[in-house]
C-alpha cells in the first residue's frame, strides 16, 4: 500500500472499533432502565397512561424495565425540554400529548426546543376526549345555562391544569365564541383543578374524561357536554359539544412516545414495533377504556404527519384565544 493510500484508509481503520462498538450498545438495549419523562405532575391523563404502558413495555422488552419520571413546570416545557437535550442513547423518552408537542409551538414565544425537529416519533398511543364539567350543586344543567350565567352582568370563573394547557385553551375559546365574562384560574395540573371544581371554588373546568370520569359517575360532578362524535354509551346524559351548541370545543387530546432526536433506528423500531401489540392486548385495552381512554396507534411515519398537522390546528386555535407565553 503506498503512503497515500494509507493515509485514506486510516479513517475507516480508525472508525470500525468505534461503529462495532455502537453496535453492540444497540444490541445490549436496555442495559439499564429507560426513562419515560412526563412535562406533568403525578394523577393526571398522561400520567396515568404513562404507567400503564411502562408496565407493559417493561413486559414486552426484556431488560431492567421502564420507569416513569414526572419533571413538571413551565406550561409542560420542562420535561419536554429534557428530553430534547438528553443524549440519543434510547434511555429517555418523552410521553407527551397535544400540548407538549403541538400547542406549544404556536403558544410559547422562544420555546427552547422544537416540538417537530427535536425529536424522533416513535408512535402515537391514545386518544381522549374533552368534557366541560361544573360541580354537583351548580345552578347550570346546560351548557347555554351556564353560558348566560356568564353574561349581562354575570361573571365565571373556570379552572384549567396550567396557563397554556389544553384545558385553557378550549374553555378560552369558549368564552370567547360566546362573548362571556371570565376569569381564569390556572392550577398546577389537573387533579387540584378537579378538587376546586368539586367544592365549587370555581364555575366550571375544561378536563380530559379520564381525569372526571368516576367522579361524573358518582354524582361529585356534572358533565354538561363532551368532545365525542357520538354520546358515550355509558353516559347517554352527557349531549356531545355539537349538541350542546358548541362544536368548536371538540378537539381530542392525544398523546404518543417520542425519543431524541438521533436516537439510533434499531432502537426506535423496537420500541414502534412493541406499541401496537401491547395497545392491542385485550387487557391493555379494557383497561384503558375503564379510564377513558382510545387506543389510536400510529406508526411513527404516519405518526409524525399527524404531529405536524395538528401544529397547525393548534395555531389556528392559539389565533382565537390569543394565549402565548414566555419560554
Amino acid at each position: 500500500m503506498t503512503g497515500r493510500r494509507a493515509l485514506f484508509a486510516l479513517p475507516l481503520l480508525a472508525a470500525t472499533p468505534a461503529r462495532a462498538q455502537t453496535v453492540s450498545q444497540e444490541a445490549a438495549w436496555p442495559g439499564k432502565p429507560v426513562r419515560i419523562v412526563l412535562a406533568y405532575p403525578p394523577g393526571g391523563s398522561t400520567d396515568v397512561l404513562a404507567r400503564a404502558l411502562a408496565e407493559r413495555l417493561a413486559a414486552a422488552i426484556p431488560g431492567p424495565g421502564f420507569i416513569v419520571e414526572n419533571r413538571p413546570g413551565g406550561a409542560a416545557v420542562v420535561g419536554t425540554q429534557a428530553v430534547a437535550t438528553a443524549a440519543p442513547d434510547g434511555y429517555t423518552l418523552s410521553l407527551g400529548n397535544n400540548q407538549t408537542h403541538a400547542a406549544n409551538a404556536a403558544m410559547v414565544r422562544d420555546l427552547p426546543y422544537r416540538p417537530v425537529e427535536d425529536f424522533a416519533p416513535i408512535g402515537r398511543l391514545a386518544e381522549v376526549h374533552h368534557a366541560l364539567v361544573v360541580p354537583a350543586a351548580s345552578p347550570a344543567q346546560s351548557l347555554a345555562a351556564l353560558a348566560a350565567r356568564g353574561k349581562g352582568g354575570g361573571r365565571l370563573t373556570y379552572a384549567s391544569s396550567g396557563v397554556g394547557s389544553a384545558s385553557h385553551v378550549i374553555a378560552e375559546s369558549f368564552v370567547r365564541r360566546e362573548g362571556l365574562e371570565a376569569t381564569h384560574v390556572p392550577y398546577r395540573g389537573g387533579a387540584q383543578a378537579v378538587t376546586d371544581t368539586i367544592a365549587g371554588t370555581v364555575d366550571f373546568f375544561v378536563s380530559t374524561w379520564p381525569q372526571v370520569m368516576a367522579l361524573v359517575q358518582d354524582g361529585r360532578l356534572r358533565a354538561l357536554g363532551i368532545g365525542a362524535p357520538a354520546r358515550l354509551a355509558d353516559f347517554p346524559a352527557v349531549p356531545t359539544f355539537a349538541e350542546a351548541g358548541a362544536p368548536g370545543m371538540a378537539v381530542d387530546a392525544w398523546f404518543g412516545l417520542w425519543a431524541p432526536a438521533r436516537t439510533p433506528a434499531p432502537i426506535l423500531a423496537r420500541l414502534s414495533e412493541a406499541l401496537p401489540a401491547i395497545l392491542a392486548e385485550p387487557a391493555m385495552a379494557a383497561r384503558l377504556a375503564q379510564l377513558g381512554f382510545t387506543p389510536a396507534p400510529l406508526p411513527a411515519a404516519e405518526f409524525a404527519v399527524f404531529q405536524r398537522t395538528e401544529v397547525e390546528r393548534w395555531k389556528a386555535l392559539v389565533e382565537l384565544t390569543g394565549i402565548r407565553l414566555d419560554g
